[in-house]
């Protein structure tokens, strides 16, 4: 089991993201994975006992997204293909517990390098898991969509299809699944 004591959220939010914050944006996520009532007992199973590796692999993974360090070797399609008991709301609340993680630990602009990627590796493994004839949801596409949008500095004309403003609001994401996305 991981440790709960890790901190949940630095005080206000970070603009730049570096290999020590990838870090504990990794360690605060899977200690929430770790909880969920939904994903924790597939993790438990699957990586009781090496979590410290899991820790240093997703940090690797993530900063060679991130911070191009292209460090990371491995092929996340095979990682996930022996996990046969994955349904699509596991991948809604994956993306729930990520997503909401990230937004609340960094800043828009930072937030947005780690959410475009999480949502386009989460596509692929549904359609491999699922079949190409898989609908992702459409708040899943749309999300995508809007950060891509954001990531190139453009604006939508359609006000509906831009980020919202969370700046008061409750803790991202959207419901992409289906699934309920509150806060265990």
């Amino acid at each position: 089991m991981i440790d709960s004591a890790i901190q949940s959220a630095p005080p206000g939010r970070i603009s730049q993201p570096s290999e020590a914050n990838i870090r504990e944006l990794v360690e605060v996520f899977y200690a929430r994975v770790d909880d969920d009532p939904l994903l924790g007992p597939i993790f438990a199973r699957e990586l009781t006992g090496r979590w410290d590796a899991h820790f240093a692999k997703m940090t690797t993974f993530w900063s060679s997204l991130v911070l191009g360090t292209k460090d990371y070797r491995g092929n996340v399609q095979e990682a996930h293909r022996p996990l046969g008991d994955i349904e699509p709301q596991h991948f809604a609340r994956w993306l729930t517990l990520f997503l909401d993680t990230v937004e609340t630990r960094y800043e828009p602009a930072a937030a947005v390098q780690f959410m475009e990627p999480a949502l386009r590796i989460a596509q692929s493994l549904q359609l491999s898991k699922f079949g190409w004839d898989y609908r992702i949801p459409e708040a899943q596409t749309a999300l995508l969509d809007s950060l891509k949008r954001l990531r190139r500095g453009e604006r939508e004309a359609e006000p509906s299809a831009e980020l919202p403003d969370r700046s008061g609001a409750t803790p991202f994401p959207v419901n992409v699944a289906g699934v309920d996305s509150g806060k265990s």
